[in-house]
């Protein structure tokens, strides 16, 4: 009992002390709290904002503002807090987990967190003295000197004001020899301008045919679907702001033959004054030929086309899917995607033949405004009889903010960008060289099969319905003799079924619904 009544006075004699030392110890963690909670411009998102935004918001580059200095942040600080909370900047649109890939520009959580506190904290600008110097950027070529460097004929002219502007251009390469493409470097000739180009080859010139018809340099993104057929895209992928160039992995080259042309598919957005864009490339060749061949598989194949593209108004979750099954080990290289506005996520799947699934490409919110190609990290492996399973999915509601139709109307496969397409794109190697015939006859037989039936009975409809409305100049719904000139001229005597002189829109439903 005395023990007991010691200690117990002991405590009582203590208590104050003991309180005032509490008190102590939880006013230095308040006060370590706030300095941990402290976010400043110079310590903390200088480093996020010259790492990640910086290559594209500066003078003279693509992006409409600098973010180079701490006023330029401040002032666009709640802008900046909102679009990379919504991760729709830096453009960057696999999900993260999904597949790694070189290059990344995707912020890790923790940098969007500092940059949510950063504002919600007032944007404080800290001690300038420990701001990071501003990046020193490559002056001139990124991959060095080119082997060749090409540039479209002729400027096209920008307006100051208006909607995006889908452009193809012919760039004349001129080799009276065979070369082997390892990189294209772009520069454009009006940064602000230039948003992205997709890369093709022409090697019987046939897009030339299209050149200038409108009376201005290149021709419409309408015809680019028509002019597609002409042209390969395997290898070459393309550019978008922020992008970086980058040499095909594995000593892989891509074969531009003699007196090929170069098309770009161009996305230009105007930037407030008129502007010319006069596209430069910088072409790099190997001596060497590639010991393997590079394949492009395409699901589903042809952009869609014969994959049932036929979407009703108000359907948020229409999915068209393509499957390919590998017959040889292979390599996947790069992936990338294509679909106009109504399109919402793609997926690209691989089921091995243990059993086992993986989702190797994934993204949850595609933008029509950005198409981009993504190397992996490393190659990945597609041991033979791995499944690779592709999912496109489609959102044609009012809820849809990129709907171009309100009310929604239904959309079905078609050329122009109010129309849809869907593919998902993998480029791929043989794991052994012996095998690579066998490769390419295998995913040429899926896409023959792909495109038989009904589906492709669809596609060409969708190809007729889209080339008739694409004759429609003055865009009133309907079509007349003097907008359905040559080839296009007997379809008036067959549609035309009131024998009044014009196909209006009953008739062309009409078409469709047999």
């Amino acid at each position: 009992m005395k023990t007991i009544s010691i200690v117990s006075a002991l405590s009582l004699a203590l208590m104050p002390a003991i309180a005032q030392d509490v008190a102590a110890q939880d006013l230095t963690a308040q006060e370590s709290g706030a300095a941990e909670a402290e976010v400043t411009f110079s310590e903390h998102v200088a480093p996020i904002i010259f790492n990640n935004c910086a290559v594209c918001h500066r003078p003279g580059e693509g992006a409409p503002f600098s973010l180079l200095n701490y006023q330029d942040a401040r002032r666009r600080g709640t802008m900046i807090a909102r679009v990379t909370q919504s991760k729709f900047m830096p453009p960057w649109h696999p999900v993260a987990g999904y597949g790694e890939f070189a290059d990344s520009l995707a912020l890790e959580q923790g940098d969007i967190d500092t940059l949510q506190k950063w504002v919600a904290t007032g944007m404080q600008q800290g001690d300038p003295r420990e701001t990071p110097p501003v990046p020193k950027f490559t002056d001139g070529w990124l991959l060095g000197e080119p082997d060749l460097v090409v540039s479209m004929p002729a400027g096209f002219e920008v307006p100051a004001g208006g909607p995006d502007i889908y452009r193809n251009f012919v760039v004349p390469v001129g080799l009276d020899e065979d070369k082997w493409l390892t990189a294209i470097e772009v520069r454009p000739g009006a940064p602000t301008v230039l948003h992205h180009a997709l890369f093709s080859i022409d090697a019987r010139r046939q897009s030339r045919r299209f050149e200038g018809q409108d009376g201005r340099t290149g021709f419409s993104d309408a015809q680019a679907g028509v002019a597609a057929a002409a042209t390969s895209t395997a290898g070459l992928g393309g550019w978008a702001v922020g992008g970086l160039p980058r040499h095909l992995p594995l000593g892989l080259a891509r074969r531009l033959p003699a007196g090929a042309d170069l098309v770009l598919q161009s996305h230009l957005h105007p930037s407030g004054k008129k502007e010319v864009e006069k596209t430069t490339l910088g072409l790099y060749f190997t001596n060497t030929p590639p010991e393997r061949t590079m394949v492009g598989l395409q699901l589903p194949p042809n952009q869609g086309f014969g994959a049932g593209l036929d979407i009703p108004p108000g359907d948020k979750a229409f999915a068209i899917r393509g499957s390919f099954t590998m017959p040889v080990a292979g390599l996947g290289l790069t992936v990338g995607g294509h679909a106009h506005y109504l399109c919402k996520e793609m997926k690209v799947n691989l089921t091995y033949p243990d059993g086992k699934e993986e989702l190797v490409f994934f993204i949850d919110n595609w933008a029509f405004n950005w198409q981009s190609r993504y190397q992996y990290k490393e190659p990945l492996e597609l041991p033979a009889g791995t499944k690779v399973d592709v999912e496109i999915i489609y959102d044609n509601s009012a809820d849809n903010p990129s709907n171009p139709f309100n009310p929604p109307q239904r959309i079905r496969w078609g050329l122009q960008s109010t129309e849809e397409m869907g593919s998902v794109t993998m480029l791929m190697v043989a794991k052994d060289k012996k095998d690579a015939n066998r490769l390419q006859q295998a995913i040429r037989a899926a896409r023959r099969s792909a495109m038989s039936g009904g589906g492709r009975q669809a596609g060409m409809t969708g190809i007729l319905i889209s080339r008739l409305r694409m004759a429609d100049r003055n865009g009133d719904g309907n079509l007349d003799a003097d907008e359905l000139t040559g080839r296009n001229q007997r379809y008036l005597q067959l549609l035309d079924t009131n024998k009044d002189g014009v196909v209006d829109a009953k008739e062309l439903e009409a078409l469709i619904r047999r």
